[in-house]
């Protein structure tokens, strides 16, 4: 008994249908126990195959199951349970017929081979790889084509419900896709495989242009509008829909093309609703987005900007706060250095920085308080430790760009109360900074200052003393003193902070100096030209350039400045005429404040000459920024073609070869050019005179220089002797 138990243990396990849990207590103790061990229900639930397990790991030996012993324990079990043995004759008729072919193994085994219905022939059986099935199934799926892209595609665009399993799928092609294009080597490791470029592009195509509207409806979003997180399918697409964000900013970070990038970041766009559910992707996106938005190019900058103004808003009490730093940081990076080409980028860096702050006004307070504190105190080191560190922590780009930022903040949310306290801090920090410095040098940061000043005057309708650091410059410098330098280019001032003291010396600096105090007092005037106290405020104005006129001697300063004093005195006598109608009291300031209106709507003559003047200035400064003078001076030149060397031309070192020298002056009239006038005839008699004085040359060597010149026949054939 002991040897045939260990014979029976040694047995691997057979291959048998499963049997029935009822039938398993009444199979007799003749049958095989490995088989005994296989019996599951009719219902198809398997039982644990633990003991299968355990069965195959203590297996001893391969010995040869006998096919008769197997034989009988069937027909055992079919007087036992005829309703199970009729079973597998209905599902399983080969398993029931093993071994029974034992004489015509040869010929009819082989044929049976061919066909579907597989014989088992005796032998040791063998349970088959589970991990091959595997490998031929993910090869069989794994590549993706362009008819399953197509079957996708036709999916989530049709009006019926969307399967999760689909939106599975086609997320799981984009995974694929996206490892193409970042990895190394081209491969992707995960469930699909995408190979070919036309494949490649039909599933980057697919999600984004049909997958965004897809996840909408799968989640009920079409019409409400509502919060993705609130949504009942939200559950089960959450950890595709991360998978799918993470792969999105993997590609958009490994991109370097701008069209592919704005093409990525329309989508992006549209998937921002979905990014602002997650706190981690939102941070990483961000990220991404504003360092496309301070370096990319115009339109990927654009687009860049709007995406992060998208997540900021779906969850701006968490994002809003990090978001603004992130932004001024990278604005004080990017404006470090200043040329005519890098404006638009930094102008475009510092509106949409505006309208970020402008989103929450309370958020914003507490960083600009501190960014302007920051200022301040720079500027306080600057002047009380006058060192030259400490001025050039003042007189830089990153300095006057961030008093330009704040300036315009402030003069957009005039209307809202929140800002307004640190309008008089900013100014005192700009004034100061002018009068850190005040000389020669330093007159483009003036220039810079005084200009921002203007512009939070105009936006902020308040009055700020602007006109003595301009009328400064036409008192402190002698525009009489003779250059010592020609400039071959003006000077541009508004790219440059500190002049050198090389290009003080120049004409060009006084022209540029006197060109920018023209700008600046005619934008100041045209601005408060409707003020009903113009006529008082322009007196100061009037007076300096007045005393300017008398000591200036260059006609192209007094020109320019006494055109401006006849507009400024202009506006004056308007004013004057206007307020001499008026009947209210000008302690009523609601009165005075809507007169005012009146005047500007109306306009003003110096608001209408600055108009004029403000078109042809930005047409300038347009043509800097395009370069259109340096194209214009490439421009190709003609070559002309050599002249043939002949008789005709003239040598270097000699004078003009006469080929029908006259020997009398009467001669002359015969080689009288078409279109001569008689009135010529003084002229002629000269030229006779000289021609005489010459000596006249030979009649043989202008012979000889006829019959030189090339191309020239004879006339008179030569005499021969034949002839006669």
């Amino acid at each position: 008994m002991k040897k045939e138990r260990k014979v029976k243990k040694g047995k691997k396990p057979v291959k048998i249908p499963n049997f029935e849990e009822d039938g398993e207590s009444d199979v007799s103790e003749e049958m095989a126990p490995e088989t005994h061990k296989k019996c599951i229900a009719k219902n198809g639930k398997t039982k644990n195959t633990s003991d299968e397990k355990e069965g195959e790991s203590q297996s001893d030996s391969d010995e040869e199951m006998d096919p008769e012993t197997h034989k009988k324990s069937l027909e055992k079990l079919k007087k036992i349970d005829p309703d199970f043995y009729n079973f597998l004759e209905e599902n399983d008729e080969n398993l029931l017929n093993f071994g029974v072919e034992s004489g015509d193994e040869g010929s009819d085994g082989e044929d049976q081979e061919d066909e579907d219905h597989v014989v088992h022939k005796p032998g040791p059986l063998q349970a088959d790889s589970d991990e091959s099935d595997f490998e031929e199934e993910v090869e069989v799926r794994g590549k993706i084509t362009l008819k399953m892209v197509a079957e996708w595609q036709e999916e989530i665009q049709s009006e019926k419900k969307i399967k999760i399993s689909t939106l599975n799928s086609v997320i799981k092609a984009f995974n694929a896709a996206m490892l193409r294009a970042t990895s190394d080597d081209g491969t992707s490791k995960g469930e699909y495989k995408v190979e070919g470029s036309s494949v490649f592009n039909a599933v980057i195509q697919m999600c984004v242009l049909y997958l965004p509207a897809a996840i909408k409806k799968y989640l009920g979003m079409e019409q409400s509008g509502k919060d993705p997180q609130k949504c009942k399918h939200f559950v089960k697409i959450k950890a595709p829909l991360v998978a799918y964000l993470n792969d999105l900013l993997k590609l958009l970070g490994g991109v370097t093309s701008e069209n592919i990038l704005t093409v990525l970041l329309k989508h992006l766009h549209q998937m921002s609703v979905y990014v602002a559910c997650f706190a981690r992707i939102s941070k990483h996106a961000l990220k991404k987005l504003i360092t496309l938005w301070s370096r990319g190019e115009e339109t990927v900058r654009v687009l860049a900007f709007l995406c992060i103004l998208r997540i900021t808003r779906n969850q701006q009490a968490n994002l809003l706060d990090l978001v603004l730093k992130a932004m001024y940081m990278t604005y004080v990076k990017n404006c470090k250095f200043v040329s005519p080409t890098t404006w638009p980028s930094i102008n475009f860096m510092r509106r949409s920085l505006v309208e970020m702050f402008t989103l929450d006004l309370n958020v914003s307070y507490q960083h600009v308080f501190l960014y302007i504190r920051q200022l301040a105190i720079h500027l306080r080191n600057a002047i009380v430790v006058q060192k030259v560190e400490n001025r050039q922590a003042v007189y830089n780009w990153q300095f006057v760009n961030s008093l330009h930022l704040w300036a315009d903040l402030l003069g957009a949310t005039i209307n809202k109360p929140q800002l307004q306290p640190l309008v008089y801090p900013l100014v005192m920090v700009i004034t100061n900074t002018i009068k850190l410095v005040p000389t020669h040098q330093y007159y483009p940061v003036r220039f810079h200052c005084v200009e921002i000043l203007i512009h939070l005057s105009k936006e902020s309708n308040t009055f700020i003393p602007v006109l003595p650091f301009l009328l400064e410059v036409l008192t402190s410098y002698d525009f009489n003193k003779k250059h010592k330098k020609v400039s071959m280019k003006p000077l541009d001032l508004s790219c440059v902070l500190r002049l050198a003291k090389s290009q003080l010396m120049e004409h060009g600096f006084k022209d540029s100096v006197i060109e920018r105090i023209y700008g600046l007092l005619l934008e100041y005037m045209a601005n408060q030209s409707h003020s009903i106290a113009f006529p008082d405020l322009s007196l100061l104005a009037i007076i300096q350039i007045k005393q300017f006129l008398k000591t200036c001697s260059v006609s192209n300063y007094t020109k320019k400045l006494r055109q401006l004093l006849e507009k400024i005195e202009e506006n004056c006598r308007f004013i004057e005429r206007e307020r001499s109608k008026i009947s209210f009291s000008l302690s009523d300031s609601k009165l005075v404040a809507a007169w005012e209106t009146s005047i500007s709507t109306k306009g003003t003559p110096l608001q209408t000459f600055y108009e004029n003047w403000s078109k042809i200035n930005k047409i300038q400064k347009r043509k800097k920024v395009t370069k259109n003078d340096d194209i214009a001076g490439e421009l190709p030149m003609i070559k002309r073609p050599k002249l043939s060397e002949d008789a005709n031309t003239k040598p270097k070192n000699e004078g003009p070869t006469e080929l029908f020298p006259s020997d009398s002056e009467d001669e002359k009239d015969h080689f009288k050019l078409e279109g001569e006038d008689e009135d010529e005839a003084p002229r002629q008699k000269k030229n006779k005179k000289k021609q005489s004085k010459k000596k006249k040359p030979n009649k043989k060597a202008a012979v000889e220089a006829i019959d030189d010149m090339p191309g020239a026949d004879d006339v008179v054939q030569d005499l021969s002797v034949n002839d006669w």
